[in-house]
């Protein structure tokens, strides 16, 4: 279960886990463990089991002096001492590891968890949270557990046994001792609890307004550029300052919490002591106690300020750290859109049905009215219209980026949330990964062969480029690698399309960023992907429109005209007056342009491929 956060303005934030949810998922992260975690903390129990020992043996040497007896009395219980400090050093080395490693491994679990539940969530999911939220959960959050992990937890661990089983051993002194020492445990207790109250809440609160000014920063400095120009910068500066202003008041009552709390650590610490002293004193004045057991009941309840004050003062990097856990926790616990899909996936020869559907980003500002739409098997059909006529955002809701506010969208009789990815989505917003050629192009198919993705690469016309690289498919490309042109990065995504083999295809501008240059050599890629495949192509060049099985042409949201190029060319309407301005504005090109494919049935399906 989760609840959501408290919306920062203009967002709403992705969930964060209850409690009781955070709890139940650290189980489930360490149960695969059970081994190691029996293991590791058996070996902290025997480390300061044998650690006890030393106050013992120094009120023994108290003792022997006390007595007068000969130095060679003392041997014994410094070799003794000695002994305890060896066997503890490597007991708790050995425990202190595999508590950690425990620790490293269930945070490696979480992690791949949460980028795997982070990569399907709902890109309209994405989009209402802000990039900001998210960010500030892999960056801040993520280091502020892993932090946790490698430091808090075994500290805390050894602290919590440690503290048990000094009680006990006061206890094995004389009773009396361990009731002196637990004076201190009221203030204590109550110092823990006042903190919790008050630490979690504010530490949750921190963190949202953290996501808040990290989203605030990055709109602002994104948009520079729109900012400059439009004279923003005085009102996008307020914004900026206040979501800081109002994380940093967060972080100083944080502060000021943590003094509060040492003080009255302070307080119990001397409270227990006085305890103790007096009560060594009179049980060695009525002769119940040596004085070597007072002192060894002293150095008992000192050696309790150690692991008491770490325990509690990592309550503080607890409580941080399990707000930033809940926060992981709400994204791994985002039902993703393949869990949400139960029917089957569509068979190669897929059909599309868009059957009156509205859709608005923003309430009361639709952007697509009553849109219906069929696309048969094996027929490319483009989607044209002015900027603003709504042809990206029908794309998106085909595939399954958006869901649609009204209406439905069917692939062979499937809805969007049920068919899974049987619909890729290629854009002009192409990113190339970092690392060798090759594993980009596996991104589409693992398996692939390294003849399979050259000829996915011969496909799109890319081959001969790709194998003159410095290394070939091994040379690595991307940020810090070999830079890929614009057309070259396009190439890249056509290729990944066709090894990744969908029943349908949707291109929204694919080719749009190449520039003039590579236009003619992409689309003829896209045309050879493309072939014998259920595909909507969004035509940045009316060129693709020509050598579509059918045009779509969309103005102010809605359709108003779609056939075949050449019926739309002769019925003279809006898809004319589109043709007629964008050959107007082509450049002149040496030799005559090649006439458009005559239209025709749809393509047979092509599933030959690997």
């Amino acid at each position: 279960m989760t609840l959501p956060e408290a919306p920062a303005p203009d967002h709403a934030l992705l969930p964060t886990a209850t409690p009781a949810r955070t709890r139940a998922a650290v189980r489930e992260l360490l149960r695969p463990q059970r081994a190691l975690a029996a293991t590791g903390f058996g070996l902290l129990v025997l480390s300061t089991s044998v650690g006890l020992a030393t106050q013992p043996l120094l009120g023994r040497v108290v003792d022997l002096v006390t007595e007068h007896r000969p130095p060679g009395a003392l041997t014994a219980p410094v070799v003794a001492l000695a002994a305890v400090a060896v066997v503890q050093g490597v007991t708790t080395a050995l425990g202190m590891a595999r508590v950690s490693r425990l620790g490293e491994s269930a945070l490696a679990r979480l992690r791949e968890r949460f980028v795997e539940r982070a990569l399907s969530l709902p890109l309209d999911r994405l989009e209402r949270a802000g990039s900001g939220d998210l960010n500030s959960r892999v960056t801040r959050d993520v280091s502020r557990v892993a932090e946790a992990v490698r430091t808090a937890l075994p500290e805390l661990a050894r602290s919590a046994l440690s503290i048990v089983l000094t009680l006990v051993a006061l206890a094995v002194l004389d009773w009396r001792f361990l009731l002196a020492a637990l004076v201190a445990v009221p203030v204590q207790a109550h110092t823990a609890r006042w903190y919790v109250r008050n630490a979690v809440p504010l530490y949750a609160r921190e963190r949202v307004a953290t996501g808040a000014q990290q989203q605030q920063l990055l709109d602002t400095i994104g948009g520079a550029t729109t900012v400059r120009a439009l004279r923003l910068e005085a009102p996008h500066l307020r914004r900026v300052t206040e979501r800081s202003r109002a994380a940093v008041d967060l972080t100083m009552r944080g502060v000021g919490l943590v003094l509060r709390f040492y003080a009255r650590l302070h307080i119990a610490e001397f409270a227990g002591l006085a305890a103790v002293l007096a009560t060594g004193f009179l049980l060695v004045r009525s002769g119940s106690a040596s004085l070597g057991t007072a002192t060894a009941a002293a150095l008992y309840f000192h050696s309790l300020f150690g692991p008491v004050n770490t325990a509690l003062v990592l309550l503080d990097d607890a409580q941080s750290a399990t707000a930033a856990l809940a926060r992981l926790v709400g994204v791994v616990d985002e039902l993703p859109a393949e869990e949400r899909r139960v029917g089957q996936l569509p068979g190669s020869d897929a059909g599309v049905t868009v059957t009156g559907v509205s859709h608005a980003y923003l309430p009361g500002r639709p952007v697509l009215h009553d849109v219906d739409l069929t696309v048969r098997p094996g027929e490319t059909v483009a989607l044209v219209g002015t900027t603003g006529a709504g042809k990206s955002t029908l794309a998106k809701l085909i595939s399954g980026l958006h869901r649609p506010d009204a209406g439905r969208i069917e692939v062979d009789g499937a809805e969007p949330d049920e068919y899974g990815r049987s619909v890729a989505l290629v854009t002009q917003e192409v990113h190339v990964f970092a690392g060798p050629l090759a594993d980009d192009l596996r991104l589409a198919r693992p398996d692939a062969t390294d003849g399979e993705l050259l000829e996915a690469l011969a496909a799109v016309g890319a081959r001969d480029w790709a194998e003159a690289l410095p290394e070939g498919l091994d040379t690595v490309v991307g940020d810090g690698g070999h830079r890929l042109t614009a057309d070259r990065a396009q190439q890249l995504a056509l290729a990944r399309l066709w090894l990744a083999d969908p029943p349908v295809a949707v291109l929204d501008e694919a080719t749009a960023e190449a520039g003039s240059s590579g236009a003619r050599l992409l689309e003829s890629a896209a045309r050879q992907v493309l072939k014998g495949w259920t595909a909507i192509v969004v035509a940045h060049r009316l060129g693709q429109a020509a050598t579509a099985d059918r045009v779509v042409v969309m103005r102010e949201g809605r359709i108003v005209e779609q056939g075949p190029h050449e019926e739309l060319l002769a019925a003279g309407g809006a898809y004319a007056r589109l043709w007629r301005a964008w050959s107007a504005q082509r450049p002149a090109s040496p030799g005559p342009s090649p006439a458009p494919e005559p239209p025709g049935p749809p393509a047979p399906t092509d599933r030959s491929r690997p």
